[in-house]
């Protein structure tokens, strides 16, 4: 088998806000697909399977809001990498290296892409002279973000710079009347200066990117379809060249040989990818080279939101083979979140953090899960019912998955001293009893082994939710196996007999049996889950007294004698109380 070798990233949340809710959609995906690899392919094997990512840190933003708090950016940064990192920590998602732009590595590679940009003959790289709003208060050119006015269409004052909120019309920020900056307040002149360009529409990038596109698998469907509209028919060229620079004052790097103009977001974020993958490299002795040579055999993978994906899958690309680096192998795009229907709302109590979620004593893996119950791996957005959260997780991992193990464990434990039945080899005798039992266990066993390729094949192609439909569906059936069986009439027959049965006495023998198919079951169900829910599985890992579980182990059932722990709980039930103080808190 060759040995993959796999680097997997997922965008930059930028460092002047908290983690909410929304962007936890993405790392969830991500953390899922990537424990799904490293189960599947793991690292003793030979196979290297990396997951990076990063603060995106500089911009206009940072360094106003670390200006206004009364300290340096770096210090800002540094404290809201710390508060995204145990955000992201605590809902399970494990980075292999968790970095910062503002970094050595990220201002070499940067570098090192602008250089070679410009080397090209002619070179990819130009300056235009722009008109933006300008701060006279403040000396600094103002983001969209920090621009109001009265609105053009209807006369609202106080409007941003990009539409209106109170008649709804769209428009650029020289359509506002009276324009004022929201940082100082003073009004805005229009002031030129000189930017520089990534030539993005240079014939060379739309020839590589109408070829790059087609190619098989690199963007889902409706993402290609979406880039070849804005690549335009073939005798055409809709794409603009890229703005990569702003003026000083300005958080982030210097552009070399350029006095007072610094790399904008469009360049040097993205290379936080590189940077956080070197930086990794440089502490684990790993190989660089070979996962961003243009030659390499290695494959990349981004997991990014659909409004960052005319940037990913054109200017990112274009960018990366105009400057000798490897293009991405494919680009996963995934919709945005909903919360009861409608968009996240501060008023409505449901614009809802990371960190507020956890305040509130709810477990991070119930919204793993339900999150992977409606990820279904196209760009669709998906919504989180909160009244449906409970009643799903509530019913599926307590009321089914965990239910098998606590139903079972207790007669495992006080009629066998927790040791397993030969659930694969033992003659059954010429008991009809347990003839039966044979075709059933053989039945169930069997049926949960059958399952184990489309439920990978889902896993794989990100259809979270129709894996964890057919997880459930089996879920449902060992459940009916074991009423089926009425194991507890068994043990009351055996509790109430005159004397002890033997241990190969048929009802004795079949309470064994019945209980150990059940506990193998789980055990399957927990390899099956664990990629969705690490800590779960970590913990029913330690009931069955097994080592880490593999993707392998689905071929090696538990051996017979094998002794599981007294049963003891495993997940608490969502409590709605939980979740209307986590609103309340959040308005």
């Amino acid at each position: 088998m060759n040995k993959r070798k796999i680097l997997i990233t997922s965008a930059l949340p930028y460092a002047n806000g908290s983690i909410h809710l929304g962007h936890l959609v993405e790392y969830i995906q991500t953390d899922i697909w990537v424990r799904f690899q490293k189960m599947c392919l793991p690292k003793e094997e030979g196979h290297e399977i990396y997951f990076v990512c990063a603060d995106d840190t500089h911009g206009t933003p940072v360094m106003l809001r670390a200006e206004k708090e009364g300290i340096t950016p770096e210090e800002l940064i540094n404290q809201v990498h710390a508060e995204h990192l145990k955000d992201f920590t605590d809902f399970h998602i494990e980075f292999d290296n968790y970095y910062t732009t503002h970094s050595p590595e990220t201002r070499k590679h940067s570098e090192d892409v602008y250089t070679k940009l410009k080397a090209v003959n002619p070179s990819l790289i130009t300056t235009k002279d722009i008109e933006q709003f300008y701060d006279p208060k403040k000396g600094i050119f103002l983001p969209d973000r920090f621009i109001k006015g009265e609105c053009p269409k209807c006369g609202t004052k106080d409007q941003y710079g990009d539409n209106c909120e109170a008649c709804g019309a769209a428009y650029a920020p020289t359509d506002l009347i009276e324009p004022y900056s929201t940082v100082s307040n003073a009004a805005l002149v229009m002031k030129t200066s000189e930017h520089f360009f990534f030539r993005l529409s240079d014939d060379r990038c739309v020839n590589f990117l109408r070829s790059w596109i087609q190619e098989e698998n690199h963007l889902q469907s409706e993402a290609a379809n979406k880039m070849q509209e804005w690549l335009g028919e073939s005798e055409k060229n809709n794409l603009s060249d890229w703005d990569i620079s702003r003026d000083a004052p300005y958080f982030g790097f210097e552009i070399p040989d350029a006095p007072g103009k610094y790399f904008y977001v469009w360049l040097d974020a993205p290379v936080g990818y590189i940077a956080s993958f070197k930086n990794y490299c440089m502490k684990h002795n790993a190989n660089f080279e070979e996962f961003w040579n243009k030659e390499t055999s290695t494959e990349l993978y981004h997991f990014i939101g659909k409004d960052i994906a005319y940037f990913h899958a054109l200017f990112w690309p274009a960018m990366l083979e105009c400057a000798g680096y490897r293009t991405p192998t494919q680009i996963f795009s995934h919709g945005f979140l909903t919360v009861n229907g409608e968009k996240m709302s501060k008023s409505r109590g449901t614009f809802i953090t990371a960190e507020n979620y956890i305040n509130q004593g709810l477990d991070p893996e119930c919204l793993r899960y339900y999150y992977a119950a409606k990820l279904n791996g196209t760009m669709e957005d998906i919504d989180l019912n909160l009244d449906d959260f409970i009643a799903r997780v509530n019913s599926d991992l307590v009321g089914k998955y965990v239910n098998i193990a606590s139903r079972a464990a207790g007669f495992l434990v006080n009629y066998f001293d927790g040791h397993l039945a030969d659930i694969i080899s033992l003659d059954y005798g010429k008991s009809i009893e347990l003839k039966q039992l044979e075709s059933s266990k053989h039945g169930l066993h069997h049926e949960l082994l059958n399952k184990v390729g489309l439920i990978q094949a889902h896993m794989e192609n990100r259809r979270y939710n129709q894996a964890i439909s057919v997880i459930m569906t089996l879920t449902d059936k060992v459940n009916e196996y074991w009423d089926q069986q009425k194991p507890w009439e068994k043990a009351k027959q055996i509790k109430n007999s005159p004397t002890e049965l033997a241990m190969n006495h048929p009802i004795r023998f079949s309470l064994h049996l019945v209980s150990s198919i059940t506990i193998e079951c789980f055990r399957i169900l927990t390899i099956f889950l664990k990629p969705v829910l690490p800590v779960l599985a970590e913990k029913a890992e330690s009931f069955l007294n097994v080592d880490p579980l593999r993707w392998i182990d689905l071929k090696k059932p538990m051996k017979p004698g094998h002794q599981i722990k007294a049963y003891e709980h495993l997940v608490t039930r969502v409590d709605r109380k939980k979740i209307d103080a986590m609103i309340e808190a959040s308005k």
